[in-house]
């Protein structure tokens, strides 16, 4: 055991006769998995005005397991950045949106108990998965094992790719561009170039969360080791980079019309825009006043979910049209 084993069992034994689903909720950071609501609605929109198809059976369960693995990924990051020294260090923190859930470190869990919540998890989210797999095929194992593997490892050794620069890659795919195919396969069981173009959307969308996200936390993470893109390049290039995302995301849209392979009906979701703009703004002006920075960290997480709900209502709409 762990010194701070031994310092969380007094608080750990005091909470555990409160512990129930919302205290683990709350440990997985639950606010946050609109991360997973987001994909998962665009790629169901997006199968519906495809094909036709909404079978809400096969959506409930795609949601519910991909929800489970998002809070697998969460735990795992919390356990393996405390053993990494990184959230205990982090003064800079600006909760909740950095830092972790900081169950381990106010002493609410020990860390064992966050590492067999997140295993736990992430074979929850696995089981959930076995009927999608059954009636839809083996795409979705594969899209499943590989978000998984990867939202574990975003931390995790012996892949670490948060601390080797992958992890935003990984976050553009984990909650962008595999969900959306995976709902779209598990509605039609068939792939299309729209559900890769609308994950790309929401998937530069969910990178940019993290991406604002990483400004308070960089003083900590480049401590442990942790070379994510925004410690590489500091706060400064990574301010440009946090507008830049948005532009893109949103040009990718206008793309995706143009080419015919989203209706017009999907322009609705720049409607979002003003949004992206004030929290570029803010990182522009704030990003090493990091006690002001808050509100773009917000804006972000909100222009997130704003565009990929207007994105899935141009879908539903186009359909019904």
């Amino acid at each position: 055991m762990t010194g701070n084993d031994t310092s969380a069992v007094g608080k750990g034994k005091g909470a555990a006769s409160r512990r129930g689903l919302v205290f683990w909720l709350k440990a997985a950071r639950a606010p946050f998995f609109t991360g997973s609501f987001a994909p998962v609605l665009v790629g169901v929109a997006l199968a519906s005005y495809e094909s036709g198809a909404l079978n809400w059976l096969r959506a409930v369960l795609t949601l519910l397991a991909l929800v489970l693995l998002h809070a697998g990924a969460n735990l795992a990051n919390d356990y393996f950045d405390h053993l990494s020294g990184g959230d205990e260090m982090n003064v800079s923190r600006a909760p909740p949106f950095t830092g972790g859930s900081r169950f381990i470190q106010d002493g609410l869990a020990r860390p064992r108990e966050i590492l067999a919540a997140s295993v736990i998890s992430l074979g929850l989210g696995g089981a959930a998965g076995v009927y999608l797999v059954w009636v839809a095929g083996l795409p979705i194992l594969i899209l499943g094992i590989v978000g998984a593997v990867t939202g574990f490892c975003y931390s995790a050794p012996p892949l670490k790719l948060g601390y080797r620069g992958l992890g935003e890659l990984f976050i553009f795919l984990d909650f962008g561009v595999l969900p959306v195919l995976g709902a779209h396969y598990a509605q039609t069981e068939s792939f299309s170039t729209g559900a890769a173009v609308a994950g790309a959307v929401v998937g530069l969308l969910m990178t940019n969360v993290l991406w604002i996200n990483q400004f308070q936390d960089a003083e900590a993470d480049a401590a442990v080791g942790k070379r994510n893109w925004v410690v590489r390049l500091g706060r400064r290039k990574a301010a440009s980079l946090h507008a830049g995302a948005f532009v893109l995301a949103y040009l990718t849209v206008v793309a995706g019309v143009a080419a015919r392979l989203l209706p017009g009906w999907a322009m609705l979701a720049l409607l979002s825009v003003p949004l992206a703009v004030q929290a570029s703004r803010v990182s522009a002006q704030r990003y090493d006043h990091l006690s002001t920075l808050m509100p773009a960290n917000a804006m972000t997480v909100a222009t997130h979910l704003l565009t990929s709900v207007l994105l899935a209502a141009g879908l539903f709409i186009a359909r019904a049209t």
